[in-house]
C-alpha cells in the first residue's frame, strides 16, 4: 500500500533531496538526462517522479504542477509521507525590475504572496515565508562555482496568472520584488511547518515591464544552467 493516492512510490524510493519543476514533462528530461540509474516512481495523474543519482548522490526529481494548490499538496506529501529533507523548486519567473534580463537566475530568500494559503495554519499575524539558509548558501556557491550570476532577494508568489488588474505588479515592484511566479510561498511555508529545508530558484523566462521571453531555445539553454545548480546544490547537502 502507497502512503498517499496521488503518488505511487513506496517508502524509500524517493530520495531525501527533490528536484522539483512544474512542468512533469521537464521532471522526466531532467532525470534522463542528468541522472544515472533512473527509476520512476510515479506518474499518477501523469505527474512524473524519478530518483536516480548525480554524482553518486541520490537525487530524486517529480513536478510538481502550477500553482500553490498543486505544489502545496505534492510538497505536503513528500515531507510527511515520504520522509523527504529538501525541496529544490526550480522553474520559471517573469521579471520586474529594469536591471535584471532574460535568462537571469533568481534565487528566492523570501516569497511574498496575495494567496490566502498561510490561513491554515491559523497564525496570529502574517507570516513571512523564507528559504532554507543553509540550502540557499549552498545554492549561490554552486551558482559562483559555475560562474552563474544570480539575483538574490524577494519574490512574489501570485494565485493568478492572468490578472484583471493591469496595474497588479506595480505595488511589488515599487517594493524591490524580483520577480512574479505562483508556487514558492507554498513551498516556503510547508516546508516551515514541516521543519524540514527548501529553496527555490527560477529562470527569468519573461520580462514583465520589458515585454521580452525567451524562446524555446533559449529556455533550453537557460534552463540548463539552473539545473546544473540545483544539481551542485543537492550534492552539497
Amino acid at each position: 500500500m502507497t502512503p498517499t493516492a496521488h503518488n505511487a512510490a513506496k517508502k524509500g524510493e524517493i530520495a531525501k533531496t527533490v528536484l522539483m519543476p512544474g512542468d512533469p514533462l521537464r521532471a522526466k528530461l531532467i532525470a534522463e538526462t542528468y541522472l544515472e540509474d533512473v527509476k520512476c516512481f510515479n506518474s499518477v495523474r501523469n505527474m512524473l517522479g524519478y530518483t536516480g543519482t548525480y554524482k553518486g548522490k541520490e537525487v530524486s526529481v517529480m513536478g510538481s504542477g502550477m500553482g500553490m494548490p498543486s505544489l502545496g499538496l505534492y510538497t505536503y506529501e513528500l515531507y510527511h509521507f515520504y520522509d523527504v529533507d529538501t525541496i529544490i523548486r526550480i522553474g520559471s519567473a517573469g521579471a520586474l525590475q529594469d536591471d535584471m534580463e532574460l535568462g537571469d537566475l533568481v534565487i528566492a530568500m523570501g516569497a511574498c504572496t496575495d494567496s490566502n494559503y498561510a490561513a491554515q495554519f491559523q497564525l496570529p499575524g502574517t507570516f513571512a515565508p523564507i528559504a532554507s539558509y543553509p540550502v540557499m548558501q549552498a545554492a549561490i556557491e554552486a551558482a559562483q562555482a559555475q560562474n552563474v550570476l544570480v539575483d538574490v532577494g524577494n519574490v512574489i508568489t501570485s494565485d493568478v496568472f492572468y490578472n484583471a488588474n493591469p496595474n497588479y505588479n506595480d505595488a511589488w515592484r515599487r517594493m524591490g520584488v524580483l520577480c512574479a511566479e505562483m508556487e514558492v510561498a507554498a513551498l516556503y511555508l510547508n516546508a516551515a511547518q514541516a521543519h524540514k529545508q527548501a529553496l527555490a530558484m527560477m529562470t527569468v523566462s519573461d520580462h514583465i515591464y520589458k515585454d521580452t521571453h525567451l524562446s524555446a531555445d533559449e529556455r533550453r539553454s537557460t534552463f540548463g544552467q539552473m539545473i546544473g545548480v540545483a544539481l551542485e546544490t543537492a550534492i552539497k547537502l
